[in-house]
């Protein structure tokens, strides 16, 4: 019996200590379990398409929806990118998605190359800023108008100021998850 006892034992510590020992190294198998990368052609073909870092939009998906297509949240975005139906009827009155309804959001395809699209028109609106990458991601989290306000009262030279902890949360994780994204997935 104290063979038993003794054997448990030591398989418990040996499997804690693995445990310990991959959460603290975080290999990139275990990044990819923990990380899913679904949908990788869509996002390679509109990383592509609107000049952006395939990490970056698997970021911002895992983080908006981790890869659910069928994600809905309390504001009503739909969605692996959480996009608001009236900012989708935007983007595909501009885009020539003529026969665009609220329904599309749910597919993959649409939904991707529409958040692609505006993630990129955040990128350029901000393009001059020392900041411009952080601000265009406030601005898809936040809305455009609170970053802009943001802007408007941060004097000449000093950090644009994020008020929104979720907003600042949010950041912190899409910058965190690009980072797992392009070396546990190699997305560059």
């Amino acid at each position: 019996m104290r063979r038993v006892f003794g054997f448990i034992l030591l398989a418990l510590v040996a499997f804690g200590a693995f445990g310990l020992y991959v959460a603290n190294a975080e290999p990139d198998w275990f990044l990819r379990m923990r990380y899913p990368l679904e949908y990788r052609a869509i996002i390679d073909t509109h990383a592509d398409n609107y000049a952006l870092e395939p990490s970056l939009l698997a970021a911002v998906i895992y983080t908006e929806s981790k890869f659910d297509p069928r994600a809905e949240s309390a504001a009503g975005a739909i969605g692996l990118m959480q996009l608001l139906p009236d900012t989708a009827q935007g983007i595909a009155d501009h885009t020539g998605g003529g026969n665009y309804t609220t329904a599309d959001l749910y597919d993959p395809e649409l939904n991707i190359r529409y958040g692609a699209w505006y993630l990129a028109r955040l990128q350029k609106k901000y393009r001059d800023h020392p900041q411009s990458l952080d601000l265009a991601l406030a601005a898809y989290n936040a809305g455009q108008g609170n970053v802009d306000e943001w802007v408007a009262a941060t004097a000449d030279g000093a950090r644009v100021r994020v008020p929104f902890r979720e907003t600042r949360d949010y950041l912190k994780r899409v910058h965190r998850l690009q980072g797992i994204y392009a070396d546990a997935y190699g997305l560059r």
